[in-house]
C-alpha cells in the first residue's frame, strides 16, 4: 500500500488528467493515436490502483470537444447542431470509454481484478453568472490566422490562450456541485476505480419548475476535481499535466521549480502577476479551492511523474496552512 507521508489504511485520490495528453498538439488526433496515448499515460494510475487507493479519475476534453465544435460546422445546413454541453457529455462517454478500457487492460495483465466505470455526471453552475461570462476558456486545437479571422466573421468567439496561439473561446462558470457525487462516493468506497465528470461535467442549473437544464458552457475539468475531491472526503488532488509542476518566472531563462507551496503561498501567487493567464492558474486555483474545502494536499505534476510526487519527489505540492 503506498500513501501519503505518516498515513495508513485505504486512501482516497482524485486524479486530473489534461485532454492534451491524449491528443498531442502537432498530431493527428485519431482514435488509434487517442488509445495509444491513453494506455501511455495511464501508469502512475495504474500504479496507484494495484497499491489500495480508492480514486476518481478526472479527465480532459479541450481538444476533442473543439473537433466536435469543428463537425457542427462542417456538417451546417445538413445536420442539427448539437449544443456544447450534450458534446461535452458525448466526449465524456467516448474518452471514458478510452481510459476504462485501457485500466481494464492493464489492470487485468497485473492479475488485478479492481472495476472500473465510467459514470456520466453533471456538474451545478450558476445558471445566472454562466449567462454574463464572456467566453474565456480556450478548446480546440490550435488554429491558424486564416481560421481564426472565418470563425471571428462567422460569430464564434476566439482569442490566444497561454501559449500565443489562436484557439476557441467558450464560457466558463464555476463549478458549485457534482449531481451524481454521492453515487461516486458510493462506488469508490466500495474499490471501483470511477471516471468521472469528464470534460468538467456538462454544466447544468436547477430550473424551479424544469429541474436540471444544461448550460451552454464547459468547466474546468481542474476546477471540478477538486468540487469532486472535496465531495469525496479525498484526501489529495493529484494534477497531472504536461509540466513538471509550479514555476517562479515561468517562460523566463530564470524558471525554476517550486517544489512546496503552503496555502497561503498559493494564494499570494494568485494575487500576483506570476502565474498570468495561462493554463497553470487554474491548476493552483484549483488546488487552493480544494483546501480551502478541507483537502489535506493538493500535488501538480507531469503526468510521468504522478507517483514520485505522491511521494514528495517531484512536482509541486500545496498543503493546508496550519
Amino acid at each position: 500500500m503506498t500513501n501519503l507521508p505518516g498515513d495508513s489504511g485505504p486512501r482516497t485520490a482524485v486524479i486530473a488528467l489534461g485532454g492534451n495528453a491524449l491528443a498531442r498538439a502537432g498530431e493527428r488526433a485519431t482514435i488509434a493515436n487517442q488509445f495509444r496515448h491513453t494506455r501511455e499515460s495511464l501508469g502512475p494510475i495504474v500504479e496507484l490502483a494495484l497499491t489500495g487507493w480508492r480514486m476518481a479519475l478526472v479527465h480532459g476534453n479541450g481538444p476533442q470537444v473543439g473537433d466536435e465544435l469543428a463537425r457542427n460546422e462542417l456538417t451546417r445546413g445538413r445536420l442539427e447542431p448539437l449544443p456544447l454541453g450534450v458534446l461535452v457529455a458525448g466526449t465524456a462517454g467516448w474518452i471514458g470509454y478510452m481510459i476504462q478500457q485501457s485500466l481494464q487492460n492493464a489492470l487485468a495483465r497485473r492479475g488485478s481484478r479492481r472495476e472500473v466505470v465510467t459514470l456520466i455526471t453533471q456538474t451545478l453552475v450558476n445558471a445566472g453568472e454562466a449567462g454574463e461570462l464572456l467566453p474565456s476558456k480556450p478548446i480546440g486545437h490550435a488554429l491558424t490566422d486564416a481560421d481564426a479571422e472565418r470563425l471571428r466573421q462567422a460569430g464564434e468567439s476566439v482569442g490566444r490562450d497561454g501559449a500565443g496561439s489562436w484557439r476557441r473561446l467558450a464560457r466558463s462558470p464555476l463549478p458549485t456541485d457534482i449531481v451524481e457525487a454521492p453515487l461516486v462516493r458510493r462506488l469508490v468506497n466500495d474499490g471501483v476505480v470511477v471516471i468521472a465528470a469528464g470534460g468538467g461535467g456538462p454544466p447544468v442549473y436547477l430550473d424551479p419548475g424544469l429541474g436540471l437544464e444544461g448550460v451552454e458552457a464547459v468547466v474546468d475539468k481542474d476546477r471540478t476535481a477538486a468540487v469532486l475531491a472535496a465531495e469525496l472526503g479525498s484526501e489529495v488532488l493529484l494534477i497531472l499535466t504536461d509540466v513538471a509542476g509550479v514555476h517562479s518566472g515561468w517562460g523566463t531563462p530564470s524558471a525554476r521549480l517550486i517544489p512546496r507551496l503552503s496555502q497561503s503561498g498559493a494564494e499570494s501567487l494568485l494575487d500576483g502577476p506570476e502565474l498570468g493567464t495561462g493554463s497553470m492558474r487554474p491548476k493552483v486555483e484549483a488546488a487552493v479551492a480544494f483546501l480551502r474545502d478541507g483537502g489535506r494536499r493538493a500535488v501538480i505534476a507531469h503526468l510521468d511523474e504522478g507517483l514520485a510526487a505522491l511521494a514528495g519527489r517531484a512536482g509541486t505540492t500545496i498543503t493546508r496552512d496550519g
